[in-house]
């Protein structure tokens, strides 16, 4: 054999493809390999080459029909193509970035010496499928990555915290008084709360704010935030008397 053609065999070896693989392409018609007296198939230069465009195309994820038609010079569907996969790999860029989310919200509790039991981590990967879309809208992936790697927030404080802030807002708004002094020392102390996460920036309590209203439009998310929408319309006439109070009564 030519020492420019390749078996079949020392082809597949030279593209890190099967013997197999090389069949299917040629079945498909990406490749038309030349033959030897013998009958066996033999890859030259160009059905080497035209096999590196099959294999380029094949890990932008086109299925061999679309590659077939790509070569076969039908270029008016490549648009479409290649909007289909930047779909699905877009779809497969956020899974991923909402595993890493997962992993390290985990690192995070770990980290501060809470235990998670399975019921904990599949509530983790509730809540944080359904909100996830929203942190990303509203902060950047290196502002979510700053937030992740915190490491001034004990977290089992924090949630332990909150959900005694949530207990005592569902008995004060039963009581109806949102400008009662334990309304109003409720209030202090919610805003103690959300200022361990802000750190005063006003930007991110701004983001914060947004990604509750819009969580708090939409029953698939409301469900998965702190207080009911009730609640939080209660809150936000406690946080209302605060402001209207002078700073002295604070």
């Amino acid at each position: 054999m030519d020492q420019q053609f390749l078996s079949s065999a020392s082809a597949a070896k030279r593209l890190g493809v099967s013997a197999k693989a090389l069949r299917l392409y040629e079945q498909h018609g990406l490749v038309a390999p030349t033959r030897t007296r013998a009958g066996w198939r033999a890859y030259g230069p160009s059905q080497i080459a035209r096999l590196h465009q099959v294999l380029a195309l094949k890990d932008l994820g086109l299925s061999l029909s679309g590659i077939a038609d790509l070569l076969a010079g039908n270029a008016d569907k490549l648009d479409l193509v290649l909007e289909l996969q930047e779909r699905a790999l877009t779809k497969e860029l956020s899974r991923i970035s909402h595993g890493l989310s997962l992993v390290r919200l985990a690192q995070q509790k770990r980290t501060h010496g809470a235990m998670l039991s399975v019921e904990d981590l599949l509530k983790l990967m509730r809540e944080v499928t359904v909100l996830t879309p929203l942190w990303e809208k509203h902060f950047t992936t290196a502002e979510l990555d700053g937030l992740m790697s915190r490491d001034d927030l004990n977290s089992a404080e924090f949630a332990s915290t909150q959900e005694q802030l949530k207990a005592e807002i569902k008995i004060l708004a039963a009581k109806g008084n949102p400008n009662s002094p334990e309304a109003l020392a409720l209030g202090r102390r919610w805003l103690a709360q959300c200022e361990l996460i802000t750190r005063g920036d006003k930007k991110m309590g701004k983001k914060i704010g947004a990604i509750t209203a819009e969580a708090m439009a939409d029953p698939n998310t409301s469900a998965e935030l702190p207080l009911t929408p009730e609640l939080y319309a209660f809150l936000a006439l406690i946080l209302q008397h605060l402001n209207d109070k002078p700073p002295t009564a604070r």
